[in-house]
């Protein structure tokens, strides 16, 4: 629930000499419309413009079908409370606006409750093509039109109830991974080719090409633990992307008890985010031109 002092601000990373490390949200603020300025809209519809253009024939349909369904355009910058109305009635799902980002088992608890944290603020103009934390756009734009898929939203509630679960068995590494590349950055195949779902390429110009036009990037397909083992990077496109066949492979994959997984993969090696096993069904062994060798989370 909101509490008193959870004030409207702009949570971001802080800068440090080792790096931006996350400065965490402590709870749900109420979304005011009115806080929102012309310059705001203005790099919501250049962004949503963009994107928009970009998107037909590398998404997949679900993500776009979810942004008629939700009503979404550029415009303004998006009303939760009118988007809640529609997107409960299509899956029981709600919004929930955020400062930032928000500690692992609270961010767990309200997926679990089909609530999504989106972040009540936006880029500004200079950040139009990269921020480091996730913002409005991000949120709003990459995530929310598939919690209007039944299914994709079931994966991610059962998601949630894993990884309350998961904050008692030392086991977040493993579930981080999970979201990484599936919700952030996961590809699906269908019957028209390669199409992205995952949030952080949506959102991002340079990845949704990248991701399904560059040779330089493995496409391997989705195995749980393979995975679970596999590192990730943050500071530049993904070297490995994990294909799906489908949103119920996907929700059929992650419902068993993840305890024994969890046990498993804790007798396994981490592998690079580069990494090619023997095992793998590659649908794209990658040149990694450009890779950098260090850099893995």
């Amino acid at each position: 629930m909101k509490t008193p002092d959870d004030a409207l601000q702009r949570i971001s990373y802080l800068k440090t000499d080792r790096g931006e490390i996350p400065v965490y949200a402590s709870g749900i603020v109420e979304q005011d419309e009115s806080a929102y300025t012309k310059t705001d809209h203005q790099v919501w519809q250049q962004l949503y413009q963009r994107q928009r253009a970009l998107l037909p024939g590398r998404a997949c349909d679900e993500f776009l079908n979810g942004l008629e369904a939700l009503n979404l355009g550029p415009d303004r910058i998006p009303s939760f409370a009118e988007t809640n109305v529609l997107l409960h009635r299509q899956t029981g799902w709600r919004l929930v606006a955020v400062n930032g980002l928000l500690p692992d088992l609270r961010f767990f608890e309200l997926l679990a409750s089909k609530q999504f944290p989106v972040t009540w603020w936006i880029r500004k103009p200079a950040e139009i093509d990269y921020i480091s934390e996730p913002d409005l756009f991000h949120d709003f734009f990459g995530h929310v039109p598939l919690l209007a898929n039944p299914v994709f939203g079931d994966y991610l509630q059962a998601y949630g109830a894993g990884g309350v679960k998961a904050a008692g068995l030392d086991a977040l590494a493993y579930l981080a991974r999970l979201y990484w590349y599936t919700v952030e950055f996961g590809l699906i195949q269908t019957k028209a080719g390669l199409r992205i779902y995952g949030a952080g390429i949506l959102s991002s110009k340079g990845e949704s090409v990248y991701s399904l036009d560059s040779k330089a990037p493995n496409r391997i397909g989705f195995e749980l633990q393979r995975l679970m083992q596999t590192r990730y990077r943050i500071d530049s496109y993904q070297q490995s992307y994990f294909v799906i066949n489908s949103f119920q492979q996907l929700f059929e994959a992650t419902a068993p008890d993840f305890t024994p997984v969890y046990q498993q993969l804790a007798d396994r090696p981490t592998l690079a985010a580069r990494a090619i096993t023997d095992s793998d069904l590659v649908l794209q062994r990658g040149t990694g031109e450009g890779f950098a060798e260090l850099g893995d989370v």
